[in-house]
C-alpha cells in the first residue's frame, strides 16, 4: 500500500479552513494535519472530526522552510490573500513541498507567475486560486461554452446568506477594495469602477433578488486573458441584506471622496454589527456564472449556471477545488513542477459529486441537478 499523502492545512481553524478540514480528513489515502496560531482552537476542531488528524501550531506570518519538512503538500487557507506576503510559498519551496492556495486577491494572484522558475528547479508544484473562483467558475464556463466560436459577454456572481459564517479575514478582503477604483472589462474596454460601487439587484432563479455590487478579484483579468469576451467580463458580490449591503456602499462614499484611505481599520466592528443581524435573513447561498456568445453557426446564444446551498453549506463552495487538488496529488496527477493558477486544472466534474454529498442544487438553463439531502434521508428510514 502507497504511504498516505501528507497534507497541512494552514489556516485551518478559520470559516473556511475547518470546512475543507472536514471534508479532507475523510479522504482515504490522506493524513491530515491542522496548522493555526491558535492550539486551543486546533484542538477543538479535531474533536469534532471522526478521523484523527494531526496538529501544529503554525504562524503562516513567520513560517519557516523547517516547519513544513516532512509533508507532501501544504494548503494555505488562511489569508486574507489581499495585499499578502509570500512566505508560505517561500517555505514550501525551500522544503520542496507542493502548496496549493484559496487566493481571491487580485494582485497576489498577479504575481503568482514570479515563482515559476524557482518552482520548477525546487520540483514542486505551487498552485493559487483554488476556490470559487477562478477554479470552479472558469469550470463552470468550460462547459457552458463548450463549442462556442465567440463569447461576447461574461457575468458571474457569489451571494451568500446572511445566516452563512463570516471571518475577519473575508470581512478585511472585502473592505481592502471598498470604494477603490476596480479595473474592470466592461463595454469592450477597461474601465475603472469604484469598488462595491455598481449597485443593483441581480434576479437569482430560485433564489429571488438579491443586492449586487462590483468587486476586486482576479476574475476580471483572468477571464479576459482566458476567454477573450468580446464585451464584458464582471464579477459581482452580494449581501442578503439591503441593511449591510447598501450600508456598506455607503460606507465607501468616504473612501470615495478621499476622506479615508481605506475601511479595512474598520473590520472587527463591522464585523461585529454584521453578527448582531446574523439570524435575519435566511441560510441559503447562491453562485451564478451567465455567458452570451455565438455558435459556429453564427446564432447567438446565452446560458446561465446556478448553484443553490441551503442550510449553510454555502462556506464549503469554496473549498472544493482545494480537495479536489489534494485528490490530484494523493493520485499522483497533480499539475508539473511551476507555479499554475487554478484556471482549467480542474473539470466541472471533479466538484459535481462533493457538491451533491452535501445536499447542494445546481443547474444549467433551468434544468434541475442534485437531490435533496432531507428527501434521501427519508426515503432511507422509510426503507
Amino acid at each position: 500500500m502507497a504511504d498516505p499523502l501528507k497534507v497541512l492545512l494552514v489556516g485551518a481553524s478559520g470559516v473556511f479552513g475547518s470546512r475543507l478540514a472536514e471534508l479532507a480528513a475523510c479522504e482515504e489515502g490522506v493524513h491530515l494535519t491542522l496548522a493555526a496560531r491558535n492550539l486551543r482552537k486546533l484542538e477543538a476542531l479535531a474533536a469534532r472530526l471522526p478521523h484523527y488528524v494531526g496538529l501544529a501550531r503554525i504562524d503562516r506570518d513567520c513560517v519557516k522552510s523547517v516547519d513544513l519538512v516532512g509533508y507532501d503538500l501544504v494548503i494555505d487557507a488562511a489569508g486574507p490573500f489581499q495585499s499578502s506576503h509570500a512566505k508560505l510559498i517561500d517555505a514550501a519551496i525551500g522544503a520542496r513541498v507542493h502548496y496549493v492556495d484559496l487566493a481571491d486577491g487580485r494582485d497576489f494572484i498577479a504575481r503568482f507567475p514570479r515563482f515559476d522558475k524557482d518552482a520548477r528547479e525546487a520540483g514542486v508544484s505551487l498552485v493559487t486560486g483554488a476556490s470559487s473562483i477562478p477554479a470552479l467558475s472558469h469550470a463552470v464556463l468550460d462547459e457552458l461554452t463548450k463549442g462556442w466560436s465567440a463569447i461576447d459577454s461574461i457575468r458571474i456572481g457569489i451571494y451568500p446568506g446572511n445566516r452563512a459564517p463570516r471571518g475577519r479575514s473575508v470581512v478585511e478582503a472585502i473592505l481592502s477594495y471598498v470604494g477603490k477604483p476596480v479595473r474592470v472589462f466592461r463595454d469592450g474596454e477597461w474601465q475603472e469602477i469604484a469598488g462595491w460601487g455598481g449597485l443593483h439587484r441581480e434576479d437569482i432563479p430560485r433564489i429571488g433578488k438579491r443586492w449586487a455590487s462590483v468587486c476586486d478579484t482576479p476574475e476580471q483579468d483572468l477571464l479576459v486573458a482566458r476567454y477573450k469576451p468580446r464585451q464584458s467580463a464582471e464579477f459581482f458580490a452580494g449581501l442578503e441584506l439591503g441593511l449591510l449591503h447598501v450600508g456598506l456602499w455607503l460606507c465607501s462614499l468616504p473612501v470615495r471622496w478621499g476622506w479615508l484611505k481605506s475601511l479595512q481599520p474598520f473590520a472587527l466592528p463591522m464585523l461585529k454589527l454584521a453578527e448582531l443581524i446574523r439570524l435575519v435573513g435566511s441560510d441559503r447561498g447562491a453562485m451564478t456564472v451567465r455567458a452570451s456568445g455565438e455558435e459556429p453557426s453564427g446564432e447567438q446564444v446565452e446560458r446561465l449556471w446556478t448553484l443553490r446551498a441551503d442550510a449553510n453549506r454555502g462556506p464549503y463552495v469554496p473549498t472544493l477545488a482545494a480537495l479536489a487538488m489534494i485528490r490530484r496529488f494523493r493520485d499522483e496527477s497533480g499539475p508539473p513542477a511551476g507555479a499554475h493558477v487554478c484556471s482549467g486544472l480542474l473539470d466541472l466534474a471533479d466538484f459535481l459529486p462533493d457538491m451533491e454529498a452535501l445536499g447542494m442544487e445546481h443547474w444549467m438553463d433551468g434544468d434541475v441537478a442534485g437531490f435533496d439531502l432531507e428527501a434521501k434521508a427519508l426515503q432511507s428510514s422509510a426503507a
